[in-house]
């Protein structure tokens, strides 16, 4: 890695803040009604990596596996281990979470397990943050927001899109039966929050810490 411009984004002294920091999430929490059909929480913070290499080689795939213990995902699928997770976003493109100050490390990781071939490993932490919904009235909040078909049928638990979402576009993850997580970009993280806020209404919507 000695040729590789690798250096910490993040480091230890600095303090980073959501992009929904002044929404006051914590303050908002245990706030809401009891039977809200939607509970949110944001997962701030976390490390998010773009992954870019050949799929159909079997030194990326298995230096992939060797760095993060996850096999490479198929077309509009997540695979998930912990905090870890990795998304399909095009045939030679991923995106990993991983938690929040492990990026680095992570990155070191992969561009070691991977040297020599031809990959891009990209931080863009700073610019996404995600939004974990649950509840027995999700499915509804989405069919509101998105024209993507979400029924059961087509959307099924690891699958995960690149969409339309009310205006704008964001990526959805359904990663647990009534589990889904929204991966959203800094400049439009405002606007989603109040979409949310509105589409919710009706079904109520409480935040969790």
């Amino acid at each position: 890695m000695s040729d590789i411009n690798l250096y910490q984004q993040r480091p230890e002294h600095v303090t980073g803040q959501s992009p929904l920091h002044h929404a006051g999430f914590h303050e908002l929490a245990g706030k809401g009604s009891k039977s809200a059909g939607i509970l949110l929480r944001e997962h701030a913070l976390l490390g998010h990596l773009i992954l870019r290499g050949d799929a159909s080689d079997a030194a990326f795939a298995g230096g992939v596996h060797k760095a993060l213990g996850l096999e490479l995902p198929g077309a509009l699928s997540v695979v998930a281990d912990g905090e870890t997770s990795l998304q399909w976003l095009a045939p030679d493109e991923w995106l990993l979470i991983v938690a929040g100050g492990s990026e680095f490390e992570v990155e070191g990781r992969l561009r070691e397990a991977l040297a020599g071939q031809h990959i891009s490993v990209v931080n863009v932490s700073g610019g996404q943050t995600l939004l974990e919904l649950s509840g027995d009235k999700v499915r509804e909040l989405l069919m509101k927001s998105t024209s993507y078909d979400v029924h059961p049928n087509n959307f099924p638990v690891g699958k995960a899109v690149g969409t339309v979402f009310a205006k704008s576009q964001l990526l959805i993850r359904h990663v647990g039966e009534s589990t889904w997580q929204l991966v959203i970009r800094r400049s439009f993280a405002d606007y989603f929050w109040l979409w949310l806020q509105d589409a919710s209404a009706e079904y109520g919507l409480a935040v969790e810490a």
